[in-house]
């Protein structure tokens, strides 16, 4: 069978297509820029690899390319259109409705809509990705996975605010938690590699959005996101946790509005705010080069993740193994060290000439006396989806 997944941004398409059960990738791709005039679309079979520059106005044009090359006659992978049985989709939130994979209707859409109040930037882009999707491939099954599912087992405890209880019972103010694909299938990976029955892991998603999760026994016990993919970690262009006394200021006080304070919080600060820089690879360039702002914000960074993992490990009664994972996390030899530095006191001991060796593969990092394993293992969101569309379909 095959399973086109689609990872919908607000100016992007990931796409890859896989045969399952067997879980074959037979190509992958991307369209990115989707509004600019330089528009582009990346394209990879095994033996493959193509760029192509467009002008695409709208997502509608970048799935009708993304179908166009499926089905080139010299590049393709499919003859029909109809040889796709199962279109899978990220969708970021599912509030306190879809705490599973579902087949996608009317009613789902709507919900789907209701939520982008609670992902503004995620879950409009990713509904029109469905949209677009039911007209091209109308023979396929379209189904829906969402990232806040993993984290429904999340008890009482943890994903309740201090807030008045209707809040919570009539308008689900409440930790939701994100980036569940990515955080399920690295643990899942984890434990398949550890052999172990009941184990306690910290998942550590670091990418342009960061995050991390408690695992205990397979399940998500706690996460660093909360009501919104803005709390937890400082990340590419996000604060993450901050006093909510600094709002009230900034409105009270500074003359912002509340929508300039959305924006400077989720778009301008971050280690943007901090150094003029998103990308770590040019924050990392300039601190190895003496910049003392650059290497503060690093510290900053890897110091807000090792009180999460004092938390995580207070709040499992014990830690197994620390797991990095997503572009920063699977890469950054420099974060993983600094991450890992002066943990002693949890059994953690970096082996720093593993850290240095550069691989894609799922890879221990520990050294021989660390009580803590510390892997790496490379995240496969889409290959998370396409299981679990799977099972659905075949359900």
């Amino acid at each position: 069978m095959k399973v086109l997944i689609i990872n919908s941004g607000s100016s992007s398409i990931k796409f890859k297509l896989l045969d399952m059960p067997s879980e074959t990738m037979v190509c992958t791709g991307l369209v990115e820029r989707i509004g600019a005039s330089a528009s582009q679309l990346s394209y990879s079979t095994g033996d493959t690899k193509i760029l192509k520059s467009h002008d695409l106005k709208n997502h509608r044009q970048g799935l009708e390319k993304v179908v166009e090359i499926l089905m080139d006659s010299e590049v393709g992978v499919i003859a029909r259109k109809e040889e796709i049985e199962v279109v899978g989709h990220r969708v970021v939130h599912g509030g306190k409705t879809f705490s599973e994979t579902v087949e996608i209707n009317g009613g789902v859409k709507k919900e789907i809509e209701e939520f982008s109040t609670l992902a503004p930037l995620h879950n409009p882009p990713n509904l029109e990705g469905i949209l677009v999707a039911e007209e091209l491939f109308p023979q396929a099954t379209q189904i829906a996975v969402f990232d806040t599912a993993f984290h429904r087992s999340i008890p009482q405890k943890a994903k309740r605010y201090a807030i008045p209880d209707p809040l919570y019972v009539e308008h689900g103010i409440q930790v939701y938690g994100f980036h569940g694909i990515s955080h399920e299938y690295v643990s899942k990976k984890a434990n398949d590699y550890l052999r172990l029955q009941r184990s306690k892991i910290i998942t550590i998603h670091l990418g342009n959005g960061c995050s991390m999760t408690a695992v205990k026994n397979r399940e998500s016990v706690d996460h660093s996101m909360g009501f919104s993919p803005n709390e937890g970690l400082i990340m590419g262009t996000r604060s993450g946790d901050i006093d909510q006394g600094v709002i009230f200021h900034l409105i009270s006080h500074l003359g912002y509005d509340p929508e300039e304070v959305n924006t400077l919080l989720t778009k301008q600060s971050g280690m943007l705010g901090l150094t003029g820089y998103s990308d770590l690879r040019d924050i990392e360039s300039r601190a190895l080069a003496g910049d003392t702002v650059c290497t503060l914000a690093l510290e900053m960074n890897a110091y807000r993740i090792r009180k999460y993992i004092g938390a995580y490990a207070a709040a499992m009664n014990g830690l197994d193994a620390l797991v990095f994972t997503a572009g920063i996390g699977e890469n950054s030899s420099k974060m993983r060290k600094l991450i890992c530095a002066d943990m002693e006191f949890l059994g953690i001991d970096l082996d720093e000439d593993k850290n240095d060796i550069k691989s894609d593969q799922l890879r221990s990092l520990n050294s021989t006396t660390s009580k803590v394993q510390i892997l790496v293992v490379p995240t496969n969101e889409e290959l998370e989806i396409a299981k679990q569309a799977y099972r659905l379909k075949m359900a």
